[in-house]
């Protein structure tokens, strides 16, 4: 067969084609040829079509390539990789990956693997994954890498050049340049840009302009994103109260961290505790027990709607009129409490509100609130009183009256639940709780419960005497 043949031949089949036929042929030198030559993110996808092969993909790609393919992957493959490796492997591979890829996946195992993996690793990197495991969960000490090139004030261009060359291959990014004094103190950033096209003999304080933007070892990884998002950075400097330079975050790490919280917002606005991994890879018994809690919460929530329609028993057996019409009174108003709640939880997670704007926030959303629930009070009046010219019967002598009263009922329930659903999340955020856990539900049973108050408030108002 010529080469040309063969060639068009290998276009022809998909990688996993190309995969399948050199698993059955056992070639291994072949089988690590052909996972060198694929993109890393092909690599991942044959990770997860072919799991009884993930280690054996791993394994047969060079050490870098291999760090670069596990960061990517789900936790449940990572794990699954880790304990089917030869030790040696493992050890190969823990060593190559970043120091924050590793942190990031030794936070999430049980202390007592992460004992063991810990003794794999050579002194230097040991050293620095048990300082970075010392930070607080969630900080930005867990994110950062200790990698990163960095010269003094009295440099030369050329002299940061060299240092560059020497000392960048082993970096992160080489894209920001650190400034530290004699002390190890952050002076100033410089763009890799700034010091290329400056002249060689120059000096490094003659570039510094002192604009440098700094995060802290112990801020939340949520204040690293906003920072990040606010001022268009590829890195970020990290140092310690003191201000010594400690290391530095990437943008990656930081949208690995966006993407994380914006799941765990999602699943809260849900009704549920956040999952620790995914869906698929989590236990029944997990998702019961992630899932029970708000839902009897919810429910005991929802007992004090009986306890209220109790309270005017009496009130609903003179007009039974009324209670047709309580499913669609408190569902109105729960809609309109989980829009606002919703609105609202996400405008704080993307930094368009602060709680500052409550004032600006309470008054737009009193404006929506009676806008929508004037419509819907329109809409529920016209709607008894065309019911009542087809079907005469049902609504009796005082349709217009039970139309006026549910008419208002809508009005003054929408516009409770637009309160209720803008103001929590930020009351919460003031309180320091995370404002994702005014999820709709919650918002929903809370306006069900004051929703009936207000229908049978607005009943006394127009039908005493008459029905009541």
């Amino acid at each position: 067969m010529s080469e040309e043949l063969q060639q068009e031949l290998e276009q022809a089949l998909t990688i996993n084609e190309q995969f399948e036929a050199l698993i059955a042929e056992a070639d291994k030198l072949a089988i690590a040829e052909f996972l060198n030559d694929q993109n890393i993110s092909d690599v991942a996808n044959l990770v997860y079509a072919y799991e009884e092969y993930e280690a054996q993909i791993i394994a047969s790609l060079s050490i870098h390539r291999a760090a670069s393919v596990f960061k990517i992957l789900d936790l449940a493959e990572q794990k699954r990789i880790i304990t089917e490796l030869p030790p040696f492997k493992t050890a190969e591979l823990l060593n190559e990956l970043s120091a924050d890829d590793r942190t990031d996946f030794l936070e999430e195992l049980p202390s007592s693997v992460v004992r063991e993996l810990i003794k794999l690793l050579n002194p230097e990197e040991r050293k620095t994954t048990l300082s970075l495991l010392g930070y607080p969960e969630n900080s930005v000490g867990r994110l950062m890498t200790p990698d990163y090139v960095w010269v003094y004030e009295h440099n030369t261009v050329a002299e940061s050049i060299e240092l560059i060359r020497r000392f960048g291959k082993d970096s992160e990014t080489i894209d920001v340049i650190y400034v530290i004094d004699e002390d190890g103190n952050l002076v100033d950033d410089i763009k890799i840009r700034d010091i290329i096209l400056s002249s060689p003999d120059k000096k490094i304080n003659e570039l510094i302009d002192g604009r440098v933007i700094v995060l802290h070892a112990d801020d939340d990884q949520e204040v690293a994103s906003d920072v990040f998002k606010m001022n268009n950075r590829v890195a970020l400097p990290v140092v310690s109260k003191t201000e010594k330079l400690l290391g530095i975050v990437t943008i990656d790490d930081i949208l690995w961290v966006a993407t994380e919280e914006y799941s765990e917002d999602m699943q809260k606005i849900g009704g549920t505790e956040a999952l620790d991994e995914p869906y698929l890879d989590t236990s029944v018994w997990n998702l019961f027990r992630k899932r029970v809690g708000w839902l009897v919460i919810l429910f005991l929530g929802e007992m004090l709607t009986a306890s209220v329609m109790q309270y005017f028993e009496e009130e609903i057996a003179k007009a039974v009129v009324l209670a047709l019409f309580i499913p669609l009174i408190i569902s109105s108003g729960g809609n309109t409490g989980s829009q606002a709640s919703t609105l609202i939880i996400q405008a704080l997670a993307t930094g368009d509100v602060a709680i500052t704007d409550w004032w600006r926030v309470f008054k737009r959303e009193i404006l929506s609130g009676l806008m929508l629930g004037t419509v819907l009070g329109v809409v529920g009046y016209f709607r008894i009183l065309v019911w009542h010219a087809i079907f005469p019967n049902v609504y009796g002598d005082h349709y217009h009256l039970v139309g006026l009263t549910v008419g208002i009922t809508l009005l003054g329930i929408v516009l409770w639940g637009t309160l209720s659903g803008s103001m929590l999340p930020l009351a919460l955020k003031k309180l320091g709780a995370d404002p994702a856990v005014s999820s709709a539900p919650f918002v929903a049973t809370l306006v069900d419960v004051t929703g009936l108050v207000i229908y049978f408030s607005v009943a006394y108002l127009f039908l005493q005497g008459i029905l009541l």
